[in-house]
Order: structure tokens, then sequence, then C-alpha cells
């Protein structure tokens, strides 16, 4: 079967450091979804306002082989998930890595508008130029399960950082680019075998670069470079 993007997605996030892990867990992140010809239509979108999330289908474009996990021309059948701090495999089909057979990835988002061509949503987890291959409306009475369960996740819960983000540091940001700053750092954006406490790290956002580091669990933002 061949593909091809229906849309592309426009994010502050512009490179994959610093994208929130999973969808709906910064939900002040703002996106938009850019429709392609002949998708870019009215009629494309009809009746898609009165649902309050959806369903994006998209590609990992930007992924490179992790030389920890696999190479371009072999195919890992597990990986090491940062849930359990790269330290212990798990089925890939277990998993959300983006390592996968297909680089497809799958994210529910919050509808806020649709106006000319674009939908504008909230919690996405996509990178800034992502392509998106389908969009579909969430249905609650069919995607809600009451009673599933989380596996593993329900037992190895994520621990958030503490964040210092100085107000002097903060003059050229928005408070919406402010709490959405701080919610990424709070999910720890450094790679899982990254400890190292003198280390300066840079999470581009926008037209600008957040450089920040982490000593114990508090992330301090040190410098915000346009």
């Amino acid at each position: 079967m061949r593909i091809t993007p229906i849309a592309y997605f426009r994010s502050p996030f512009v490179s994959k450091f610093g994208i929130p892990r999973q969808s709906g867990i910064i939900d002040t992140l703002e996106g938009e979804v850019v429709f392609c010809p002949p998708y870019d239509n009215a009629d494309a979108v009809r009746g898609l306002d009165g649902f309050s999330h959806v369903w994006i289908i998209w590609g990992f474009s930007e992924n490179l082989p992790d030389e920890n996990e696999h190479t371009s021309s072999s195919i890992s059948l597990t990986v090491r998930p940062p849930r359990f701090g790269g330290n212990e495999r798990i089925g890939v089909f277990a998993s959300r890595s983006p390592f996968r057979p297909n680089g497809l990835g799958l994210s529910c988002v919050r509808l806020k508008s649709i106006v000319d061509g674009r939908l504008t949503v909230y919690g996405a987890d996509l990178m800034d130029g992502t392509p998106i291959y389908d969009i579909k409306p969430y249905v609650p009475y069919a995607d809600c399960m009451t009673d599933a369960t989380g596996g593993y996740t329900d037992k190895k819960k994520w621990r958030l950082l503490d964040v210092i983000f100085p107000k002097h540091l903060q003059i050229t940001l928005s408070e919406s680019d402010v709490k959405t700053i701080i919610s990424a750092l709070q999910q720890d954006p450094r790679p899982h075998y990254h400890n190292d406490e003198t280390r300066i790290y840079g999470m581009p956002y926008e037209k600008k670069d957040i450089r920040f580091r982490v000593e114990g669990n508090t992330a301090e933002v040190v410098e915000v470079k346009e």
C-alpha cells in the first residue's frame, strides 16, 4: 500500500527534542494541521466541528536509527522505553517507540477550531513539519474504554521534574508559551541515558533556544536565546 500525506503539522517544537512523549500530556500545546490540496477544502472536514477530539495518523519522518536500538538495515523486535529508564527491553508492539516497522504514529488531540483548511488542536506530540496521513473523529462510545488497563505503564509512573524558570527569562514569551515550556521540561526531554548534571541542553521552541540543566530532580532554565 502506498500512502501520501494529506496534511502537515505546524508546531512551536521545531525539532524532536522536547516534544511530548505522548499526546495529551501537555494540554496547553497548540498546533495546526494544514491540509494539502485537494483536501484543503471545507467539504473534507464537513461535520468535524461537532467533535471535541480527533485521531491523527502520522509518520515519524525525522527518525534516524538509534545506535542503541538498531540500524537502518535491521529490524528490532524489542525496544527500551523511557518509562523503564532505558534499562529493560520489551516487545516493539508492547511499546509506543518511534522505531517501528512502518514508522506510523497515532495521536489523539483536542480540536479547538477549523478555519480555512486548517485544524487548530491542543496536546499533539508531533514536531513541526510532520506529515499526516489521515484524520478520524474521536468517537467516545467506541474509543473510550472505561475498563482498560495500561500494562507496565500502570506500575511504572513517570516522575515529573521540578522546574525553575526565572521570571527575567520569561519576558519575551507569552504566558501560554511559558506554561508549555515548563510542562515540556517537567517530562524530562533528555535521552534516558543522559545524567550529566553539568551539561547544558538546548530545546528549540519556535525561534528560541531554551537552555537548561538538570540537577537531581530539578530542571533549571539558564538562558533563552533568540
